[in-house]
Parts: structure tokens; sequence; C-alpha cells
């Protein structure tokens, strides 16, 4: 990397905040989410803790960027503390420096001392390569994207690879996007507003106690319903849903792991869990 570039943690201050967010919206015009709101949010007003990543400055240009989120999540039977990446980008002028992977690499020593064990998250094909080959996570499983009618299927032990740990706190917050709008059923489903054609998006299957921290309007179950993530310990069959060919997926997400622990751990993918609500994209 190029002497010229200043790593600095990513803090609180809002005109830092700012230049983040001018720098996402440049590079991703079409991604609406990248709003000064949104990112305080999510990078501010978690409940699990601010959010843990770098930026690298030309000067006063911020060249490029990279941020976990902390959460909490039951891995191979104990709950710990780990992360979720969230955002990274480089400006076009200052790609094909190695900014993606210096700036990934501090953020993980950073974290593991710390304390945070793991690193988790969801990458599209474009980039699922770079975190493989380039950082060292784990390819668990490419997610679902199951469309269908009829209930779906619960499953209420937890998963004993991993499992995100969902407290009320966290819940209420996670309702509150500033965004986007969700509503939930009895029966306890998490439903985002958002629509693939004729299928509403389910967020989430939780238990209805769970459900009831979201603060969420109740309402009916859509008729046709398309579930995002992964759940080793879900049965689909004999179901009517179908899991969308990869050739239909606009862009189709991969879950990746990164143990940061030392003890090289893996998952194994039958017990493993994984939902829309745990990450950002609806």
């Amino acid at each position: 990397m190029r002497t010229e570039y200043d790593l600095r943690r990513v803090g609180a201050d809002p005109a830092e905040l700012v230049a983040i967010g001018d720098l996402l919206r440049a590079v991703f015009p079409k991604a609406r989410h990248f709003t000064d709101q949104v990112l305080h949010w999510q990078y501010m007003q978690n409940p699990a803790g601010h959010a843990v990543g770098f930026n690298a400055w030309s000067g006063v240009d911020l060249a490029a960027h990279y941020v976990t989120i902390p959460m909490l999540a039951r891995v191979q039977g104990q709950v710990e503390k780990g992360l979720l990446s969230l955002n990274t980008t480089t400006h076009p002028s200052h790609q094909g420096k190695g900014l993606f992977t210096t700036l990934a690499n501090a953020t993980y020593t950073a974290a593991a001392a710390e304390g945070h064990r793991f690193v988790v998250g969801v990458a599209n094909t474009n980039s699922v390569h770079g975190f493989t080959r380039k950082l060292g996570f784990q390819l668990v499983t490419p997610l679902r994207a199951m469309v269908g009618k009829g209930p779906l299927p619960r499953v209420h032990a937890p998963g004993d690879a991993f499992d995100p740990v969902r407290g009320p706190e966290w819940l209420a917050w996670r309702a509150r996007h500033p965004l986007f709008r969700y509503g939930r059923t009895a029966s306890g489903l998490v439903l985002a507003h958002r629509r693939l054609g004729p299928f509403r998006y389910v967020l989430a299957s939780l238990s209805n106690s769970s459900a009831e921290h979201l603060r969420l309007p109740l309402g009916q179950a859509p008729f046709f319903k398309a579930w995002l993530g992964w759940d080793g310990g879900h049965s689909w069959f004999p179901r009517p849903y179908l899991n969308v060919p990869m050739r239909f997926r606009p862009s189709p997400l991969h879950l990746i792991f990164k143990d940061l622990s030392g003890a090289g751990r893996h998952l194994d993918p039958r017990g493993t869990r994984f939902q829309a609500i745990d990450f950002d994209v609806l």
C-alpha cells in the first residue's frame, strides 16, 4: 500500500459519517439505503455496540472504507460476541492498491484484540472470492431464496453450529430501520413491505414472544411469501416452496464466516441458522 494513505479507525464524528455516506453513494449510486440516517442507525445506534472498521484517507479525501457492526451469536453452543461484515468500498481513483484487504485485516486485528471471536457476512457473487481467497473466510453455504405459499417451516431449537442471538433491545433497534417498513403476524413472521413480484419478503420466522419485542403493527400473513437465508434445520419438503435457481437471481448471496478466536473454527451448514433479519438487505 502506498504511504500517502492514512488509516484511521471509524469513529463517531458526524462529519466522518457524512464523508462515508458520500463515498458509498458515489460508488453505488443505485443503492438507495446509503443515507446518512441509515448509516447513523447502523453504526452508532446498534445496542450491541458501535461499528468497528477503518477508513483510508488520502489527504482530506476518503479513499476507501470498510466496516463491521457488532452482534451476538451462539457459536458451537457458546454465546459470544462477534461482527457482521457490512459495508466496503473504494473510490475508483484508488482501486487496485489493496486497500480493501488492508482495511479488513486492520479491522479484524483490532476486533480480535477487543474480544470479538468471529466475523460473519453475506457476500454476493462478485465479492465472495475476495473474502475467501484474500481474507481467509469460509464459504459456509449459498443462501436459499425460497418462494411459495402456505406456512413456513418452524424450528425453535437453536442451531448447534451458528445461530444469531436476538435480544429484545436488538429486535427493537432492528425494527427502527430509517428507510424500510416492517410488520409482523400473530404466528411470529416478520414481514418486509418490499415484494418480489407477487411474493412478500419474510425477514424472519420467530417465536411469538420474540416477535412481540419488535413492536411492529400486527397484520395477516401474506398468501405468497419469499424467504431469504439459511437454516440447516428447516425441512421444506413437502411444502409448496421453490428455491429460486441461481441463474434467475439478480445477485446470488453466500454466507461467509471467519474465526477470530485463534482456534481455526469452521461452521457446519447443517447446524447453521441465518435469516434476512440478521443482515440488512430489505
